[in-house]
């Protein structure tokens, strides 16, 4: 394919991904009640029932206490006074944490299966958008950064969804219960424990932020680093070809380093968020004990009201509101841990998000492809059955329906395209392409000669001119038709997971054994297909790597062939196999091409030899156009090419 100069095109880095954002959050939440209205309520449900039950043991402890300090003051204290007022309150405790011990189960169970069903539909959802996307996209994003997204992004979001989300629930309600309960107990004291509070945010802040910024960067080297170990597999026979391991390897250092620097700054942030956190805590504490052993010795209750419950200042008060403390910090220090995992998450589904907000291949269409059937007068109307004849289903304004029997009429009238703005690649380009016949591209990589049957296909679209499909512009034809109707053989084979069958069949689902099976012998593939193992039930695996680059071109072929498309393109076809198969295929392609529209780019000129019109093209300009004898009298650059007096680069 004909590409600009320069390396890949880079697209705008999404906003997001330069800063997070936290409008994602929302948006991860959003989708998780919509995936899940019931369920999600439900597990919340849970969470505040544990979150309740966890803030109260303080409560309990204070009234205890009390009990036991009021009748060891009395000297009554006796068996009556604890099976009576004091072991209720204990029942009661056990009972609450029995219950608290179920719900937190079921909790468990609601979250483990809301996480992996939301993230099997997420996957969905960005599976089902990238095949959307136009083949632009994929020309500018490196695969392994694209299969990023689907496992290392999407398992932060798993952490979030499953950890992250329902902790930071819990320690917020549990931190408003106890200050609540820790504020109706002593009003100054609440005070001294806000102040170390306020420091603690004070300090998440600060080292939050730094995490936060690092995270965002960790996330996009990981793709970095995925992408490029990617290519490399896919490389790994040039690299060796080459002997370029020292210099892959130092490559793949620098990438590593960057890694590991974003990395190792993110986790020290957040390494240190904890202990500093945790000795704040403990420091609030010690002096939250030292607060309330001065209110205790000189009783402050005589002068200022400590309580908004007016209740005595006295050692049972004191015992609860240290545990209190301990526990509204130390939820404070899970709430502030929580937030690393968050900004750990929000950098992975900003790329997840980006993904998923790619706009989609622009599809104006509305000229569908039908069955159609051809009276004997040539009228031509809409078959609900497969009658092997295809027509344009063209609806009007005015509600009226024509029908243009496919015939593989195709022509490009002065045709400019670019793939980066400014940059042209086509100029001034005309192709008249009737049925039947079969038209050659001639010229250097780069040429354009790719470009031009991409244009066709509509997998990019041109800048100023016509393509017109028996006499349709394409851009009235919906893409799906259009390219239904084109059957394509590229240079690059694509073989998938499945049988040698399965992989002929991928051309028409609905084709039979026997109909593969004369594809693969009407081009020649039956033959070494017949040897294999298993035959045409052989699993092919890794692109078919067991199988030769001849073979698994031929297996194109045929996939091409059992399609049965009125017109052919084919780029390179025959370049991967040798002289002997090339003859075979040769002989194969020629039934295939009878009675076709066929675009043919190829560097062996002896394979277009034989074409209707071969076209000479020179930096995105038809230079020569004519048959072979025509082009060959005119003396020019093809000329030059078949004689060998040039070389095609």
């Amino acid at each position: 394919m004909s590409k600009p100069m320069g390396g890949p095109m880079r697209g705008p880095q999404p906003r997001g991904m330069r800063k997070l954002n936290f409008r994602s959050l929302g948006r991860v939440v959003k989708l998780l009640f919509r995936s899940y209205p019931v369920l999600v309520p439900l597990a919340m449900c849970c969470t505040i029932f544990f979150s309740l039950v966890s803030s109260i043991p303080s409560i309990f402890t204070q009234k205890v206490l009390a009990i036991v300090t009021r009748y060891m003051e009395a000297g009554n204290l006796d068996w009556t006074v604890a099976k009576t007022e004091i072991l209720p309150l204990v029942g009661v405790l056990i009972a609450l944490y029995v219950a608290s011990l179920i719900v937190i189960t079921l909790q468990g169970q609601l979250m483990a299966y809301i996480t992996q069903g939301f993230l099997s539909k997420l996957r969905c959802r960005m599976f089902d958008g990238m095949q959307n996307l136009p083949i632009r996209y994929f020309d500018t994003h490196k695969h392994g950064d694209i299969m990023s997204h689907y496992t290392n992004d999407i398992d932060t979001l798993r952490q979030l969804v499953s950890q992250s989300l329902p902790s930071l629930l819990q320690s917020s309600l549990v931190v408003i219960t106890v200050l609540s309960i820790m504020l109706y107990y002593s009003l100054w004291m609440t005070l001294v424990v806000l102040c170390g509070v306020v420091l603690i945010f004070t300090v998440s802040g600060k080292v939050g932020g730094g995490s936060a910024k690092y995270f965002i960067r960790q996330q996009k080297a990981v793709g970095k680093t995925e992408g490029y170990v990617q290519e490399m597999m896919n490389g790994q026979k040039v690299i060796k070809v080459f002997s370029r391991e020292p210099q892959v390897r130092k490559e793949f250092d620098t990438i590593n380093e960057e890694l590991y620097q974003d990395a190792f700054r993110a986790h020290a942030y957040a390494n240190i968020l904890g202990p500093i956190v945790m000795n704040i805590g403990n420091i609030l504490y010690v002096i939250i004990a030292i607060v309330g052993g001065i209110f205790l010795a000189v009783d402050v209750n005589h002068d200022i009201n400590i309580s908004l419950s007016g209740m005595a200042f006295e050692i049972s008060l004191i015992v609860p509101f240290l545990n209190m403390t301990k526990q509204f910090t130390g939820n404070v220090n899970q709430f502030s841990q929580q937030i690393n995992s968050v900004a750990m998450a929000l950098a992975g589904a900003e790329r997840v998000f980006a993904l998923m907000d790619e706009p989609a291949e622009a599809d104006d269409g509305y000229v569908t492809l039908v069955n159609a059937n051809v009276a004997p007068d040539g009228t031509v109307t809409e078959s609900e059955h497969r009658t092997g004849h295809w027509a344009w289903k063209h609806p009007h304004s005015d509600g009226t329906l024509t029908y243009t029997l496919l015939r593989g009429d195709v022509t490009l009238e002065n045709v400019d395209f670019g793939y980066v703005e400014d940059k042209p690649v086509l100029h001034d380009v005309s192709v008249y392409a009737e049925p039947g016949q079969k038209v050659a591209f001639v010229g250097a990589t780069g040429a354009g000669k790719t470009t031009i049957t991409n244009l066709i296909n509509r997998f990019y679209d041109i800048a100023d001119g016509k393509i017109r499909y028996d006499g349709i512009n394409i851009n009235k034809i919906k893409k799906s038709d259009l390219r239904r109707s084109l059957g394509i053989v590229l240079q690059e084979t694509n073989l998938f997971t499945g049988t040698v069958m399965e992989n002929i069949r991928y051309g028409r689902l609905d084709a039979t054994d026997e109909e593969c099976r004369e594809a693969a012998r009407l081009v020649g593939a039956d033959d070494f297909i017949s040897r294999l193992p298993q035959g045409y039930n052989t699993e092919l695996a890794n692109n078919g790597a067991n199988l030769s680059q001849g073979q698994r071109q031929l297996i194109a072929i045929a996939r091409a062939a059992v399609a049965d498309p009125p017109v052919m393109i084919l780029d390179e076809a025959t370049s991967s196999v040798d002289t002997r198969t090339e003859a075979i295929v040769s002989r194969g392609m020629d039934k295939l091409m009878e009675g076709r529209t066929v675009f043919v780019i190829a560097h062996r000129l002896s394979t277009v030899k034989n074409s209707d019109v071969i076209m000479v093209l020179e930096k995105g300009r038809i230079i020569e156009r004519g048959n072979h004898e025509k082009l060959i009298a005119e003396r020019g650059t093809y000329y030059q090419l078949y004689t060998g007096a040039f070389e095609l680069e």
